[in-house]
């Protein structure tokens, strides 16, 4: 595949990025489009198809063969059908995107989920490359997680990696999934600025100034999301867990208490390697791209 390439998409809320893939990941083009999700979706799904064959044509003039094809979408995704069945920020419900994909292109496709191929990036090519166990934890308006064995994602029955919907403090602040308490309810970025009345960044800086008031919703979210962590490392016992999503930005401002925290709360288990993601918002294309990858010649 020396002159070949695959068509990735990462189809996300507010906007689409799209990249060419070589062999090994290397990315041979970049850009993004707006998703235009207020347009409905007949109009989503015709921007992602003309987006992918906009890419093959870039392929086309870049001297590339366009081998394959990527995509990966937020919400419930049937991977085994290529379906994206529902998402709650995108207007795609029950559509058979991967065949659509393929289609339009002529070549073999792939669907998958965007954490799940986020995941699989940072796995591979990110911050958890040197490790066989991996679990990725994107913090941002939600937090959610997808685990990586042996270079595999494991998707469970097809819906595992909620882990913004662990409760961690029963009784407490109502999730918008209907529980109380759930992890995501507590220490995600929105219900930081829910809780502080102010954005999450605000709150990072404000608690490393020394504001009483920023540090102590600061230091509850923290707390919050090592309670989620020591449920998963008793569970599935990762070798590193990789932060990623719009809070990570924080750096050690949550890497170091979060570590700390964590350690207070093991008792048998062992202690994963915490690190910040590698990839930045670029992690669920290149996820789509080793989807397509892995398609064959």
């Amino acid at each position: 595949m020396t002159d070949g390439v695959v068509v990735a998409l990462d189809v996300g809320g507010t906007d689409i990025k799209g990249a060419l893939v070589g062999p090994g990941g290397v990315v041979r083009h970049r850009a993004r489009r707006a998703t235009g999700a207020g347009r409905g979706q007949p109009a989503v799904v015709a921007s992602i198809l003309d987006f992918a064959g906009t890419l093959a044509g870039r392929a086309r003039a870049g001297g590339w063969t366009a081998r394959a094809a990527g995509v990966v979408v937020p919400g419930v995704v049937d991977e085994e059908l290529g379906v994206a069945v529902k998402a709650a920020n995108v207007p795609l419900a029950s559509v058979p995107l991967r065949d659509l994909v393929a289609d339009r292109l002529e070549v073999p496709a792939a669907l998958g989920h965007d954490v799940r191929g986020g995941a699989l990036a940072e796995a591979r090519l990110g911050a958890g490359r040197d490790a066989d166990h991996v679990l990725f934890v994107p913090v941002g308006t939600g937090i959610a997680a997808a685990y990586v064995a042996g270079g595999a994602v494991l998707a469970g029955a097809g819906a595992a990696g909620e882990l913004g919907h662990v409760v961690v403090r029963p009784g407490g602040p109502r999730c918008g999934c209907g529980a109380r308490g759930c992890l995501e309810a507590v220490a995600s970025a929105a219900a930081i600025a829910r809780r502080a009345g102010r954005p999450a960044p605000e709150v990072v800086a404000r608690a490393a100034a020394g504001d009483p008031a920023a540090a102590a919703v600061w230091r509850d979210a923290v707390e919050a999301l090592a309670d989620g962590l020591l449920t998963v490392q008793a569970l599935l016992d990762p070798q590193v867990v990789v932060l990623g999503g719009g809070l990570s930005r924080a750096g050690e401002a949550l890497l170091g208490p979060l570590r700390a925290a964590l350690r207070e709360r093991l008792t048998f288990q062992r202690e994963p390697r915490i690190v910040g993601a590698a990839l930045g918002d670029e992690a669920g294309c290149l996820g789509a791209g080793l989807l397509a990858l892995a398609l064959g010649p």
